[in-house]
């Protein structure tokens, strides 16, 4: 009896623990579908890589809730890469807003030279956004500044590793493909060579 209560405490217990491992593979995977989606943009290497960093920068901007609309019509407009821009301005989503906010508002605090009364919330969406505003006014010029000043070099840094990806990807299936004609035409040539020496021989 004893046996058979510390055997349901101990499966209980495994039930009770958070699947980290599960959650990790599942950021792992989502990471990789993300990368071999972009890597298969078509498109000028050069445009997707302008697009991406495009929608790097308006992500690191208080508009949030409309950075993929903005980044569409920018890229658009720029004749840029839309749906490249759409990927980067996902750079602010859920996960890493407070982290990117907490920057812009210290980075546009110090360029302004200015200390607000208000403090970030830890919680950030466009409804607290908005609230913000009507509230604190001041905090979305900070927010703005800041995010002009830390979103040009993270953007230019995008636009880099960006272009440098798509390049070396689509050398990768260049050289891919490549190998692939050497190794059908070396085939063929032994191919002839068998057929050639089948005629000749008696």
């Amino acid at each position: 009896m004893h046996l058979k209560e510390r055997r349901r405490s101990i499966t209980m217990r495994h039930q009770a623990k958070p699947d980290t491992a599960g959650t990790e593979n599942r950021i792992v995977a989502s990471l990789k579908k993300a990368y071999e989606r972009f890597v298969k943009i078509r498109g000028n290497p050069r445009e997707i890589a302008l697009g991406f960093a495009l929608g790097i920068f308006i992500g690191m901007t208080p508009y949030m809730g409309f950075h993929m609309a903005i980044s569409v019509f920018l890229a658009a407009l720029f004749k840029w890469n839309k749906i490249a821009a759409a990927m980067g301005a996902w750079i602010s989503n859920p996960v890493t807003a407070p982290i990117i906010y907490s920057a812009t508002f210290y980075a546009g605090e110090k360029v302004l030279n200015t200390e607000s009364a208000c403090c970030l919330p830890t919680t950030l969406n466009l409804d607290v956004i908005l609230q913000l505003i009507k509230s604190a006014p001041e905090i979305f010029w900070i927010l703005t500044v800041g995010g002009i000043v830390v979103g040009l070099p993270v953007a230019l840094l995008g636009y880099y590793i960006a272009l440098s990806t798509i390049l070396r990807y689509r050398e990768r299936i260049r050289g891919n493909i490549v190998r692939k004609k050497e190794q059908l035409g070396h085939a063929r040539e032994q191919l002839k060579e068998k057929i050639s020496h089948r005629k000749r021989s008696p």
